[in-house]
């Protein structure tokens, strides 16, 4: 069966999809992405991920390609002409097409609209097993990182650099301050050496992942202690345990970085209690799409 994607108002074969050479997010990269995770035919966390979508639209002045009602059933649409009930779904929007200048079309034109999806396999049931590597690697992004832009060329860079040295992502630091950022494409947190879950605040430097947000709802409802400060490179090698989430990691336990053993490199009780949490997530705590 071929795969069927959404391009501007039409399903298509994914073989024969074509954008025009001047879409802008082609020529300037100036559009806005989302990845949802779907899970046994439901979208998760898909309110955090329209919501996300929407204010990164309106930080870059474009407005949404159609109403939320609509770009859901799209959505799903996608995923059932692809008989696919557990992937990642992925749209991007961009200004649209229109003659190349740095500046905003003169005369507005529509975004444009792409959405593909893919299978993937269900959230893991080893923990153990879904452990990882990482390294660290300076970050070279822009200073709008909250943005979810499709300029992704220094994250391209880093997670190369990860899969040259067999790890899975590359945690990003500040080299003036020596503070961890993020991951490339993840959220990174550490339980520090005080037993303390602790991840970066949310400001223009960092991307409020969705499952950082759900991953936090799950917590408190849980009465489970965590906090939103800074964490040094420093602080990260003395963790007892670290883990990324993002919606393909999950949560996903880090147990060596740059070489180095996390703690005493295998998964901790800490990391090991919020997988099993947030697998229950995954599975009850589902909005139906349609």
């Amino acid at each position: 069966m071929s795969r069927i994607a959404y391009v501007n108002g039409r399903y298509l074969d994914q073989r024969l999809a074509e954008v025009n050479i001047e879409d802008r997010g082609y020529q300037f990269g100036d559009g806005i992405y989302e990845v949802v995770h779907l899970h046994d035919g439901r979208f998760v966390d898909e309110d955090r991920h329209l919501d996300r979508l929407e204010r990164s639209l309106r930080e870059i002045r474009l407005p949404m390609p159609m109403p939320r009602l609509a770009l859901r059933h799209v959505l799903m649409e996608v995923a059932r002409r692809n008989r696919v009930r557990e992937g990642l779904l992925y749209m991007q929007v961009t200004r649209g097409v229109a003659r190349r200048d740095h500046a905003f079309p003169a005369r507005p034109v529509p975004p444009a609209l792409v959405v593909t999806v893919k299978r993937i396999a269900p959230y893991p049931t080893d923990v153990d097993r879904w452990a990882a590597a990482c390294i660290t690697q300076p970050d070279l992004r822009w200073a709008r990182r909250d943005i979810k832009s499709v300029n992704l060329l220094p994250n391209v860079l880093a997670r190369q650099a990860a899969r040259e040295q067999g790890a899975i992502e590359a945690i990003l630091y500040d080299e003036a301050t020596g503070l961890v950022t993020e991951g490339a494409a993840t959220t990174f947190w550490i339980v520090d050496e005080a037993g303390v879950i602790r991840t970066r605040h949310l400001d223009q430097v960092i991307l409020p992942g969705c499952t950082r947000g759900a991953l936090m709802a799950e917590l408190k409802q849980a009465g489970i202690g965590f906090e939103e400060r800074d964490v040094s490179l420093e602080e990260m090698r003395r963790a007892r345990e670290a883990f990324l989430t993002s919606a393909t990691s999950f949560v996903k336990p880090i147990t060596r970085i740059d070489g180095k053993p996390v703690g005493d490199g295998q998964v901790g009780p800490v990391v090991r209690r919020l997988f099993e949490i947030f697998a229950r997530h995954v599975q009850g705590g589902l909005k139906n799409a349609a």
